[in-house]
């Protein structure tokens, strides 16, 4: 099977799978080019509500195929490919969540790193690697991981490249829950059924907000006067029943 990214949408979830088995799920230099204009799909499709990114079998993804870092193929520079792929997956719009089981390391630890949410099934073995290959982490992906552990953390798993259990990502932050072994599907599914219940303009204003954007505070309470997402949630917990929300991401 060739290297690819799969993705379905069921049910206002968009599901993207890294699929490179006979690797590891490890990302080649055109899976990292094709995440952003599939990223961009997804994000204007108005039956995406939230994204789940996963792998395929029982690993998320094992880093970037090393083969490819020898030199720049015809798809680019592996490295400056693989941040872009990052900053398009930190900037999608809606919430984001990683389904890690397995090993999640190097870039495929830089992809679940910039998802909103990271979920992990017990067993999985989280690690960023560059210094086992005298690679220059880039800059934003070194502040992304440190605004998400702590510097302390982030220079641990960055100067040694040691793998951590999820006992530890969960005490430093890097994930979110840690599920025993083949609940993992089932808890992303009732989460994500969660997400897709509340209101989009809370998340979207919200996730700007947690993510350092201070620019657009009268945007957003513009977009609230016009949303009648308010008058609905308030008359929906007064009339005991679920909100019908109509704010959407695209306007």
């Amino acid at each position: 099977m060739e290297p690819q990214l799969e993705h379905t949408v069921a049910d206002g979830v968009a599901t993207v799978v890294i699929s490179n088995p006979a690797k590891r799920n490890a990302m080649t230099a055109g899976m990292w080019r094709a995440l952003p204009p599939l990223l961009d799909g997804l994000a204007a499709d108005p039956d995406v509500r939230a994204l789940v990114l996963t792998g395929a079998g029982p690993t998320f993804c094992a880093g970037a195929d090393i083969s490819s870092l020898r030199a720049p193929g015809p798809d680019g520079d592996p490295q400056s490919l693989a941040v872009a792929a990052e900053e398009a997956l930190a900037a999608f719009p809606k919430p984001t969540l990683a389904a890690v089981r397995g090993y999640c390391v190097g870039g495929g630890c830089q992809l679940a790193a910039a998802c909103d949410l990271r979920f992990a099934e017990e067993g999985a073995s989280f690690g960023i690697t560059p210094a086992k290959l005298g690679i220059v982490y880039a800059s934003s992906s070194t502040r992304r991981l440190a605004a998400l552990v702590g510097p302390s953390a982030a220079k641990y798993l960055l100067f040694s490249a040691e793998l951590i259990d999820t006992a530890r990502a969960l005490r430093t932050g890097l994930v979110d829950e840690v599920l025993p072994a083949g609940e993992l599907d089932k808890r992303v599914g009732e989460f994500t059924r969660v997400l897709t219940a509340r209101s989009q303009l809370t998340q979207a204003s919200a996730k700007e907000f947690a993510n350092g954007r201070t620019d657009r505070d009268a945007y957003w309470r513009e977009q609230a006067r016009g949303s009648g997402d308010t008058a609905e949630g308030v008359a929906a917990f007064l009339e005991r029943r679920a909100p019908r929300f109509g704010w959407t991401a695209s306007g």
